[in-house]
């Protein structure tokens, strides 16, 4: 078929080749040398064949000219012209040297380029005509948020493949320059302020955000637009999907909360991350949770030798392994093991020597630990102690601790918890050769137990959706991202550090609530707000760096800082390390308060009455 219709262009183009020079010949203000027939031909068949040549070369037969734009253009002014200059001179040598070649050339060239472009516009136009007779107006009315590079792809996929069920009205942008203009014969009918007039006026039935490269908050107002409006509202994927060439139509997809983030996505160095991971025994523990087992998922992209699963919950464990045979064949080992049985981690060192760690084991849930305070000691401490002497005594090479914001200023026991497991690596990391590190970030959208899968819960039961203050921000990131940071940092880490990220704007949690709830298309008064109070050991707001760690440094990656090490009370950790080896641990509230204020003086443990019962009725916050 295509080697058939490019035989019927290259035909098509030695006739219009011949017409352009017989054009020229008869203009009355030409005077063309009398030559014979049969130099005629000769003459005429060697510039046809110059010029289909040139063609060629600039792919004029290998481009679908019904869909031609901009490149095809200068493809054939460019064929055009090259093939002018060949005949050129050729022509000085074959015509006697009086006659003006040049200046009949140059009538020739303008004579091909508008035959030549004519007729591909042509088809352009007859296959435009074509779908408009065939498919005139029909089909959902569509407006398009954004009359860029996003925008028009949008368009053109549409129109090619969508025809019939989809009519796209015009474009929206705030770009003032665009304003009434026309984009692939549609109007640019105004910017984002003008969204509720034009679906009015335009009986708009669905919105496309095609704007993949702004930031969350735009995107986040932007919706909140589109909300006020009676059309449904879909968002094309993120720009790291249209640079691989990942995007079609059918991928435009319903908005989700992680399109609202107030930054932009976390980008990283995949080549130093996969430096250090290439070829060498991997470990993660907790890799049944949701950080964990998307670890595991990133990490076999970098070609580990082994990849070892180590988690107390076998129902996790057999959960990812299922996943992950699917897609690599990195040799996978499943570890049932609890990181607070020192003589189990031990065991998993000595028999697998992991190179590197990622310890995402750790009790997360704040209020729950406020009930039970001695349990986040013996977990997110002791049970950090274990995997990461363990990795000191078999000479592992990095160790990467999943830390949390809450961690710093702790008001909570889990906050605390994990303040003290940042202390108890930093000082392995002064006696060790094993390079310890930290990775500090915010609370993560759509892990297990976080706010938004329990807002979607209450929002499907028909609500309320419960709050615990207004005014409540948090710091919020994706899992892919989450584990990207904790991967970047492990190829960073050197001395004892404490990454952070720069997560941008915090989100009220307030404005989270309501949000969901538009998207999941409902209005906030059908499914109400209830504000619930506070719960034990929460703040109002989270912090990323204490105050001895303000002034932190920058690393090669924009988007990631140190937090310095702080001073660490190495005789008071050596004490705390000892008890954890004769199981001394902490017996209650009173016991947990004081065994923490040794290393965290300023915290106060808040006393809770343990019969009343507890429900998970508000945010809950992640590490």
């Amino acid at each position: 078929m295509y080697g058939k219709r490019k035989r019927m262009m290259v035909l098509a183009d030695a006739v219009i080749i011949n017409a352009a020079a017989l054009l020229t010949m008869v203009l009355p203000f030409n005077k063309f040398p009398a030559i014979n027939l049969t130099s005629s031909i000769y003459l005429a068949a060697i510039l046809t064949a110059v010029r289909l040549l040139s063609h060629w070369y600039f792919g004029l037969y290998n481009r679908v000219w019904e869909y031609a734009s901009i490149n095809e253009l200068i493809s054939t002014i460019k064929a055009v012209t090259v093939g002018s200059l060949i005949s050129i001179f050729l022509l000085v040598n074959i015509l006697p040297a009086s006659h003006n070649v040049y200046g009949l050339e140059l009538i020739n060239w303008f004579i091909s380029l508008v035959l030549i472009g004519g007729f591909r516009l042509f088809l352009r136009i007859r296959e435009q005509g074509y779908h408009l007779v065939r498919n005139p107006n029909k089909g959902k009315r569509v407006l398009i948020v954004g009359a860029g590079d996003a925008g028009v792809l949008v368009a053109k996929e549409f129109k090619n493949h969508y025809q019939g069920t989809v009519n796209v009205i015009g474009f929206i942008d705030d770009d003032p320059n665009k304003l009434n203009m026309k984009l692939l014969d549609h109007d640019i009918l105004g910017t984002r302020s003008d969204i509720p007039q034009v679906v009015s006026e335009y009986r708009i039935e669905e919105i496309v955000i095609a704007m993949p490269s702004v930031s969350g908050k735009t995107i986040r107002e932007i919706v909140q637009i589109c909300q006020t409006t009676d059309a449904a509202v879909k968002i094309l994927p993120g720009v790291f999907d249209i640079i691989e060439g990942n995007v079609t139509v059918s991928q435009i997809r319903e908005v989700q909360v992680e399109d609202l983030l107030g930054r932009e996505p976390v980008k990283v160095d995949l080549e130093s991350m996969s430096d250090y991971i290439r070829n060498q025994v991997v470990l993660v523990t907790g890799a049944g949770g949701s950080i964990g087992s998307e670890l595991c998922r990133q990490l076999v992209k970098f070609d580990p030798k082994v990849l070892l699963l180590l988690d107390i919950s076998e129902n996790g464990i057999y959960d990812v392994m299922l996943d992950l045979q699917e897609q690599t064949n990195v040799p996978l080992i499943p570890l049932i093991k609890d990181v607070r049985d020192w003589h189990g981690i031990h065991r998993v060192f000595h028999d697998y020597k992991p190179d590197v760690i990622y310890h995402a084991a750790a009790h997360k849930h704040v209020p729950l630990m406020e009930y039970n305070p001695e349990e986040a000691i013996k977990n997110n401490c002791m049970g950090t102690y274990n995997v990461a002497q363990a990795a000191n005594i078999h000479n592992a090479k990095r160790f990467v601790l999943v830390s949390t914001d809450k961690a710093v200023n702790p008001t909570s026991v889990m906050g605390a918890s994990k303040r003290i497991a940042e202390m108890l690596i930093q000082y392995l990391n002064s006696i060790s050769n094993t390079h310890f590190v930290g990775v500090r970030f915010g609370n993560v959208l759509g892990s297990k137990g976080s706010v938004v899968p329990l807002f979607k819960r209450q929002i499907a039961a028909g609500g309320p959706v419960t709050v615990t203050h207004e005014e409540m921000v948090r710091y919020f990131m994706t899992i892919p991202e989450a584990v990207q940071l904790i991967i970047q940092a492990g190829a960073f880490a050197s001395d004892g550090e404490i990454f952070v990220l720069d997560m941008g704007e915090p989100v009220r949690i307030m404005d989270l609530a309501q949000t969901l709830i538009r998207l999941s298309g409902f209005e906030v008064e059908d499914i109400g707000i209830v504000i619930t109070g506070m719960r034990p050991g929460e703040k109002m707001y989270e912090e990323l760096l204490t105050t001895e760690e303000v002034r932190a440094n920058r690393t090669k990656h924009e988007r990631i800082f140190i937090a310095p090490p702080t001073p660490v009370d190495s005789e008071i950790i050596m004490e705390i390390i000892q008890e954890f080896m004769t199981d001394r641990f902490p017996a209650g509230p009173a016991e947990t308060e004081a065994w923490i204020q040794r290393l965290l003086p300023d915290f106060k443990l808040v006393r809770h009455d343990h019969k009343e019962a507890y429900y998970e009725t508000a945010t809950t916050s992640e590490s």
